[in-house]
């Protein structure tokens, strides 16, 4: 692979550290990125993401596509490292069906009162 098709990708957290850089082929997509902050997420750091469903990847403003390339996220000032935000979302699937066996059942009741 030549040196040039690599583009050189760091992943910016909610804290404001990084993970990366890493060099990617202009040719990667965004999946493949996602997978890779999954596995390189910092042990430490609560939140992380379970699987690359719940990352968003944004760049330059933009929510990017899993089907898009790295080389479509490139900045037009040339050999620039790309900075992409990396926000994590669990999905809201999981945690609707999960209950917690301590609640008690909620009444609703209506009340009035005149004054």
């Amino acid at each position: 692979m030549p040196e040039e098709d690599l583009l050189e990708v760091k992943f910016r957290l909610f804290d404001g550290s990084d993970i990366g850089p890493f060099r990617y082929s202009s040719a990667s997509t965004i999946s493949l990125l996602k997978e890779r902050i999954v596995a390189e997420w910092p042990k430490d750091k609560k939140g992380g993401p379970k699987s690359a469903n719940d990352i968003k990847l944004i760049n330059s403003g933009k929510i990017l596509e899993n089907n898009k390339t790295v080389g479509q996220c490139r900045t037009p000032f040339g050999d620039l490292p790309i900075t992409m935000h990396a926000l994590v979302q669990v999905s809201l699937t999981n945690t609707k069906t999960e209950k917690k066996v301590d609640e008690a059942p909620k009444i609703n009741t209506c009340t009035c009162a005149i004054l």
